[in-house]
């Protein structure tokens, strides 16, 4: 039943072979992605992908050969076979169209919506699907998962649909960085050593030949002279926002995290999450319970350290201007506070953000950070690096 897709692909001009097909049939043998569209999708690219230039191929010969296929209903699903009981729930899930989400109103601010909150979970008894009350499932109230609302907190769902969420009330795990990633470090290692600042000390180990020449004249013999080695004396300090909306960012935010750590010597690299506030830490797996103050930070690495964050900056307004309005956790200060002691603290600072810099006028939390950082934030390319480390030199 997959042969007319494999054949819309080799008419893209993908050069999928049949032991490719036949690695893919063997997947869907093997129930790896049953009732699963998006797996199914991942599932097919994995297996008869073998080159990122031909990702956009891929796509639309994926969107001609099943087009249609997220429409087919829940009474046609049922009436071929019998469905477990998770895949009956995400049935449920509602995909509005842009007039149903904009009937739907916040609740009135974050205040509001956080006392809304407690009344619900002291007054529900029970599961809900649907309706826009109570915590529950599909439905449009601003409290649970699969769901719609324009302000809300998100209780149960693996990851972020609308990206519209106050708050996630779930524990979540974050990967780690590879600093060993060289594939397209290169050109984003050039651009960091607009940063470098020469100077020798340490132990003598390098061969100073012009001396050497000038003392061998001097005294009629061989007099070899040494120096210290030349080393980049600049200390760069790097906040990584990790998780959430900077998934898609991750192949991009490793280059640059290997190219820094291979380019200076004094850096001191830590994760945050949204926004800076009392805590970071150096191992995603270890962020709840060994994390390093961010004051301690403060005191710590003096004015002389260059400063640079790196993120999308995008996240709800509370998380910047709101005690209490922290993605994941209850903060006693506002975000605002601890960005700007940071700028305080560290005069030479920056903030590259991946996000294309045409949509940044579009995003509240982005201007918001941007004012705060009074214009220095710069795009995640090879321009907007160089232009803003020029800028902190």
């Amino acid at each position: 039943m997959f042969l007319p897709f494999f054949q819309t692909l080799r008419k893209e001009g993908i050069p999928v072979s049949l032991r490719e097909y036949l690695a893919f049939l063997e997947g869907m043998t093997a129930g790896l992605v049953t009732y699963d569209v998006d797996g199914f999708y991942h599932l097919a690219r994995v297996a008869m992908v073998k080159d990122e230039r031909h990702l956009d191929r891929f796509d639309r010969a994926f969107a001609a050969s099943f087009n249609g296929l997220e429409a087919i209903t829940a009474d046609q699903v049922l009436d071929a076979m019998d469905l477990p009981p998770d895949w009956l729930e995400k049935l449920a899930e509602r995909h509005m169209t842009p007039e149903e989400r904009a009937q739907i109103e916040a609740l009135g601010g974050f205040e509001k919506l956080m006392e809304t909150l407690r009344q619900r979970l002291a007054e529900q008894k029970g599961r809900h699907q649907g309706g826009s009350k109570w915590v529950g499932t599909a439905g449009t109230s601003p409290f649970g998962a699969y769901g719609y609302n324009p302000e809300g907190v998100r209780i149960g769902q693996a990851e972020s649909r609308h990206k519209r969420a106050v708050k996630v009330w779930d524990r979540r795990d974050f990967r780690n960085l590879d600093d060993r990633v060289e594939l397209g470090t290169r050109n984003i290692k050039v651009a960091l050593r607009r940063l470098r600042r020469w100077a020798r000390d340490g132990a003598e180990q390098e061969l100073d030949l012009d001396a050497t020449i000038r003392a061998t004249a001097d005294h009629g013999w061989l007099d070899v002279q040494t120096r210290p080695e030349r080393r980049n004396a600049v200390k760069v300090i790097l906040f990584l926002d990790v998780g959430g909306s900077m998934d898609p960012f991750v192949k991009v935010m490793e280059e640059l995290f290997s190219a820094a750590r291979s380019e200076f010597k004094h850096f001191a690299p830590f994760y945050f999450h949204n926004c800076l506030y009392e805590g970071v830490w150096r191992d995603n797996r270890r962020r709840w319970d060994d994390q390093t103050p961010t004051m301690d930070l403060l005191n710590t690495y003096g004015p002389d350290w260059h400063c640079i964050f790196v993120g999308d900056a995008s996240m709800s307004p509370y998380e910047i201007t709101h005690p209490g309005g922290a993605n994941e956790h209850w903060n006693r200060e506002a975000g605002r506070v601890w960005l700007e002691r940071a700028c305080t603290r560290w005069p030479r600072h920056l903030w590259i953000n991946p996000v294309p810099e045409a949509q940044w006028p579009y995003t509240q939390s982005i201007r918001l950070i941007r004012d705060i950082f009074a214009g220095r934030m710069v795009p995640m390319t090879l321009d907007g690096i160089a232009r803003g480390l020029k800028d902190i030199r």
